[in-house]
């Protein structure tokens, strides 16, 4: 009779899916520094065509597309001059470095609602003490001017509190009155009906976790890697709650100002980056289909025009007006092309 195989473990498993996300981690490094030099050339080209960048956003994937709000849509038409998406850590540590660690920067010129030329926020790939992954960042300040902050003070909100608990010495909660004060504040504002710039004061979809915390989950994560290869049975970090500290056990989605800043990110650095010119294409393209030799009139039309999309592309060119801000209460979203 001959010997049946022998079963398939759990462990087995795992470290087929560990050598999967490992392949994964390595090509999108490898990627980087293949196209690193095109990427330069695209740079220097696209400096030569004015409001590149402002078109690329008209035709932006929805994971983007749905934060842009009217009032977002005529800031970024007229204003924007650039953006840069870069896999930071591969640029100062080498070969050390995570590439799903990313640094996201967006230019803008001279305009009525911030004083910022420059917009930059880094998020960095970290691992929780439970083994948790995901992108962590810190809130960025942008300057307001006066009566002008389309994020309803969410961004001076999450900067305030971020810098409590830093002050503190621990991202607790506990004895931290701009906790609760932002917890009152994210109950009735988000990134979903105030500003697609409210996406600037995201910490976490989770909670925050710290450099010191990332590196030893990942030495302990190796080491599970290692074990499972060897074939050893080895147990996945599940801690009871007395078992970890305040700031580990708590989740902080109560307080979060962009439900969907993890996702934004991605989809700047996977889809809109890499495809700008593509993007940037079908904005000329969805522009010449717009030309009255194309246009026919529609009796269906709402006349009253409250539900007419914003055309970032008439509004580059100065030929149209955005959407104006409805004061009362949330913004509506801008509607869909």
């Amino acid at each position: 009779m001959a010997d049946e195989p022998a079963p398939i473990s759990y462990e087995d498993l795992a470290a087929i899916e560990d050598d999967f996300s490992e392949i994964d981690t390595e090509m999108m490094r490898k990627q980087y520094d293949a196209s690193t030099a095109t990427y330069a050339r695209r740079a220097e080209a696209v400096t030569k065509i004015e409001n590149f960048w402002s078109l690329v956003l008209e035709q932006a994937p929805p994971e983007i597309d749905q934060y842009i709000h009217s009032h977002d849509s005529k800031l970024i038409s007229e204003h924007l001059t650039g953006v840069e998406v870069t896999r930071f850590e591969l640029d100062e540590k080498g070969p050390a470095g995570d590439p799903r660690s990313l640094r996201i920067r967006l230019e803008f010129s001279p305009n009525e609602v911030f004083s910022d030329r420059v917009l930059e926020k880094t998020f960095w790939y970290r691992r929780a003490s439970d083994d948790w992954t995901g992108l962590i960042s810190e809130p960025v300040k942008i300057h307001w001017k006066k009566g002008k902050d389309l994020s309803e003070g969410l961004t001076d909100g999450a900067i305030a509190l971020f810098e409590a608990r830093n002050k503190g010495g621990s991202m607790s909660r506990k004895g931290i009155p701009e906790y609760y004060a932002m917890e009152d504040k994210v109950e009735h504002w988000n990134g979903a009906n105030t500003s697609f710039f409210t996406w600037f004061g995201f910490v976490s979809g989770r909670r925050y976790v710290s450099a010191k915390e990332s590196e030893t989950a990942t030495a302990a994560y190796q080491q599970r890697r290692v074990a499972r290869r060897r074939g050893e049975k080895v147990d996945v970090p599940v801690y009871a709650e007395n078992q970890v500290s305040d700031e580990e056990a708590e989740d902080d989605s109560a307080v979060e100002v962009h439900d969907a800043g993890e996702e934004l990110a991605v989809a700047f650095a996977e889809d809109l980056w890499p495809d700008a010119i593509k993007l940037f294409t079908q904005a000329q393209e969805m522009g010449d289909m717009s030309d009255p030799e194309f246009e026919e009139d529609d009796p269906d039309d709402d006349v009253d025009g409250n539900d007419e999309p914003v055309d970032i592309r008439s509004l580059v060119q100065g030929t149209g007006k955005g959407k104006s801000r409805d004061g009362n209460g949330p913004p509506a979203k801008r509607a869909k092309r």
